[in-house]
């Protein structure tokens, strides 16, 4: 991990399924970071924009809300992406953080991988790609509300340099996620969601993260900073061109949430100093899976150590890497955040937590 690059979220998903609400109700719940926009939703041009500018938070203001009308986004990289990308690289007040509403129509692979070019890519990481999935179309036989509308859309995009059906957009948007919402949930009868949900998890990969949701109402703390790193990973992210279907067999089962935006808890854990880094981020994995944790992210301590440990922890997914040397001004401490659904155990999470730090050493 390279401290200094900006972090990009990928929101992807076809027209209608929820992204701008997702969007808004995360520019609502960004805690102050400044966030720039990129929208190309073609085909419902000027109204995202407007939408976002409206939604009075400092963090969406006019300045950081880019319009890419000139058509789907992975068929404009080189002449539209790149450049818009570019510029608010050299802007003197650099966003904390990017987040891209991509064209329904767009395949997923192609933007990210543009992540790679040597003009953005010391300054820039994909922090994750995030796919909407309308679960009452899906639940419904399709994967778009309004097909005439998207059938529309692909005419008027003179730019679209690709033929591919819904279904095989669908796939790729799926297989290129780190993280599934499945919106609109509670339109949708359980035993219809579970069978989508059982589709969705035969599809990808198992460290990916499906959550349902009402309205898009999900917090900032869960669709951003799942440090991803999704350009290297490309690879293992094969659209239906290569590969629609995966193999299973030795994956750990997926978990999937139903939840509203008041169902979130947070918490702060401080076990204090550990020994040795590998024995408890191994016991955190073990802890996480146990109490189904969403999120766990902070800073470690490590005895004899003059460098901090970050931790980040998404669903199955734990990284760690010593990012920089405690400052002189700083106390050397273990800090660790823990996100999950209203209900999860914290006094026996944090008593958890603290034991491992113990057995570390």
């Amino acid at each position: 991990m390279i401290a200094h690059k900006i972090p990009v979220t990928v929101i992807t998903g076809f027209l209608g399924a929820g992204k701008t609400t997702i969007i808004r109700n995360l520019l609502q719940t960004a805690g102050g970071k400044r966030i720039a926009l990129i929208i190309n939703e073609f085909g419902d041009l000027g109204v995202d924009g407007e939408v976002l500018k409206g939604c009075g938070e400092e963090t969406c203001t006019q300045d950081d809300i880019v319009e890419l009308t000139n058509g789907c986004i992975c068929c404009t990289v080189a002449d539209d992406f790149v450049p818009t990308i570019t510029q608010l690289l050299g802007r003197e007040n650099k966003p904390d953080h990017i987040v891209i509403e991509t064209s329904g129509l767009a395949l997923p692979q192609p933007l990210v991988n543009a992540f790679n070019w040597p003009e953005i890519r010391e300054q820039v990481t994909v922090d994750g790609v995030v796919t909407v999935v309308d679960s009452r179309a899906v639940g419904n036989g399709q994967f778009v509300e309004d097909v005439e509308k998207i059938n529309q859309q692909r005419v008027a995009d003179e730019a679209l340099d690709h033929e591919s059906p819904l279904e095989e957009l669908f796939g790729d948007q799926l297989t290129c996620a780190d993280m599934i919402i499945l919106n609109k949930a509670d339109l949708v009868e359980e035993k219809v969601l579970a069978d989508i949900e059982a589709d969705i998890n035969g599809r990808v990969k198992s460290s990916v993260k499906l959550l349902r949701a009402s309205n898009g109402s999900l917090p900032a703390s869960v669709l951003l900073g799942l440090e991803a790193d999704s350009q290297d990973d490309m690879h293992n992210r094969l659209s239906r061109h290569d590969q629609y279907h995966h193999d299973h067999d030795d994956e750990e089962p997926h978990h999937s949430h139903e939840h509203d935006h008041d169902d979130f808890v947070n918490f702060v854990v401080e076990p204090g100093a550990v020994g040795e880094k590998n024995s408890f981020t191994s016991s955190l994995d073990s802890i996480i899976e146990e109490h189904d944790i969403l999120r766990l992210k902070g800073f470690v301590e490590v005895k004899n150590k003059p460098m901090r440990l970050v931790v980040q922890a998404v669903g199955s997914r734990i990284d760690s890497y010593f990012d920089r040397e405690w400052a002189p001004d700083e106390t050397p401490a273990t800090r660790l955040v823990v996100i999950g659904l209203e209900g999860l155990n914290q006094q026996a999470v944090a008593s958890a937590i603290e034991a491992a730090a113990r057995q570390a050493g």
